[in-house]
């Protein structure tokens, strides 16, 4: 194996790409907290801060909004966030010094972290804990007139090890359609949030989704070892990992985690490769006059620190009970990752619905409410979301798997819609009582299947037995649980 510092191979166009690509990472993260954290975790949200903070220590989730969780902070901070990404972005943050460079990628990775850790349900996907350790590496990378750390580059290639491996061994472990090569035959129609391309997908014949999980299978559990290898052999890996990931984006709606993944696999290019591309990067490196950056120790240490983070999340890659997207310290510095490692054979959704009559009778007219990104009517095509993501859609579809009782945000959801709370309504595509709220809403539970060829529309539903009876702030019942929850 070459040695961990070698000059012979320069990275700052590397850097260069690396800090530009997380810039926008970061953005699309803060831009969803300044749209939707109000409505999920404010203080009239469905699972406030201010309610988290008190169950919760700070040692067991650190983050700012144990000191300043009102909802002008929550919106203030989301807003500097926002603000910060977009100065990393365009440069700016990293064309003076690392006494500017540092800082700002500090306290993107703070503010960040700082949601991550009190967005509970929410934010417990496998790409909220990825961007936080992406984040922190981004801090010691440096500005541009300083050497690119190649250290830093080959923590960034163990990571990209991690998430494709580890998302290789939580299938070939998990769900037995992943050996027997047909879970692609399902996933496409009951991923949590499909896009338009997810139905031509679906329509594939069945030899080509066998194929698929093969090349999924080799992607994942061969080509990672391949980041580590010589230069050719590193640089096949990077690309047909981001092949990879660019076929997912295209079959559905998975956040940022397919294009934070491309982005960590970027470690795998360097300088050379990134000039034989033609792209006139090199413009923005011209007359950059290079100065010393951080001590080599700094380095070191920061290696150090995650090759001991790392032990467990390493020992948990070769467990037989491996974790799936799980954190193993309350920053996030070294996580466990993997995805689908079992698969739906059936799509189930909830669809809630409410009345403006002040009695429930058999000739009561019920009105759906609609999501923006989950399914609902059978006739609307599904959006193309990424790398956005519409969170409280991403728990529906959770919900619609299980009794309501195991999701308790939702009979505050549906509270919420009794009130017309307007952070909640803001995360949903219409209300259709928009003067008025409801006096009563329901919660309906159908299957959907995707329409076949020459079929109408996109889904057909069937179905439509009750998940939740009909509820009225009326009830003493629902306004009692909801008062001891503290949500009313």
């Amino acid at each position: 194996m070459k040695p961990m510092v070698d000059r012979t191979i320069h990275y700052e166009l590397t850097r260069f790409i690396l800090q530009r690509s997380i810039a926008f990472i970061y953005f699309f993260a803060f831009l969803i907290v300044v749209n939707q954290f109000l409505g999920l975790a404010g203080s009239k949200g469905l699972l406030p801060v201010s309610l988290f903070v008190k169950r919760v220590s700070f040692m067991d989730s650190p983050s700012l909004f144990y000191y300043f969780n009102s909802d002008f902070a929550l919106q203030a901070f989301a807003w500097l966030g926002l603000g910060l990404s977009f100065f990393a972005l365009t440069g700016m943050s990293d064309s003076f010094s690392n006494w500017v460079s540092i800082p700002i990628w500090f306290c993107l990775w703070v503010l960040y972290l700082s949601y991550v850790n009190v967005g509970q349900t929410f934010y417990g996907f496998g790409w909220e804990i990825l961007l936080p350790e992406v984040g922190f590496l981004a801090i010691f990378l440096g500005a541009r007139n300083t050497p690119a750390p190649e250290i830093v580059i080959w923590l960034l290639r163990w990571l990209a090890f991690r998430i494709m491996f580890g998302a290789g061994m939580i299938k070939i472990r998990g769900d037995d359609c992943w050996r027997d090569l047909t879970c692609l035959v399902f996933h496409y129609e009951t991923q949590p949030m499909p896009n338009p391309l997810s139905w031509f997908f679906h329509q594939l014949p069945i030899w080509m989704h066998k194929a698929g999980v093969i090349f999924n299978h080799f992607i994942e559990l061969v080509v990672p070892f391949g980041l580590f290898g010589p230069r050719p052999v590193r640089i096949t890996a990077g690309i047909l990992t981001i092949v990879f990931q660019v076929v997912l984006i295209f079959s559905g709606n998975l956040s940022w985690l397919n294009v934070i993944t491309i982005v960590v696999a970027l470690a795998c290019f360097d300088d050379e490769f990134f000039r034989a591309l033609g792209l006139g990067f090199d413009k923005w490196m011209s007359a950059v006059e290079m100065s010393a950056g951080l001590p080599i120790q700094v380095y070191w240490l920061l290696a150090a620190a995650i090759g001991l983070l790392s032990i467990r999340p390493a020992m948990n890659l070769v467990s037989s009970q491996q974790t799936m997207n799980g954190s193993f310290d309350p920053l996030h510095l070294v996580n466990t990752y993997g995805a689908f490692g079992s698969v739906g054979r059936t799509r189930d959704e909830i669809v809630i619905e409410g009345t403006s009559d002040d009695v429930v009778t058999v000739d009561t007219k019920w009105l759906e409410y609609e999501f923006k990104g989950k399914p609902g009517d059978p006739s609307r095509m599904p959006p193309q979301v990424t790398p956005y993501h519409y969170k409280l859609d991403w728990q529906m579809w959770f919900a619609a798997m299980t009794d309501y009782y195991q999701h308790p945000w939702l009979l505050n959801l549906l509270g919420k819609f009794l009130q017309n709370e307007p952070s909640v309504m803001n995360l949903i595509r219409t209300n259709p009582f928009p003067e008025t709220p409801p006096k009563f809403v329901r919660v309906k539970h159908y299957r959907y299947r995707f329409t076949d060829w020459g079929e109408d529309g996109w889904w057909k539903r069937e179905g439509g037995r009750d998940y939740l009876p009909p509820l009225s702030l009326d009830d003493p019942q629902f306004r009692r649980i909801l008062t001891e929850q503290g949500w009313l």
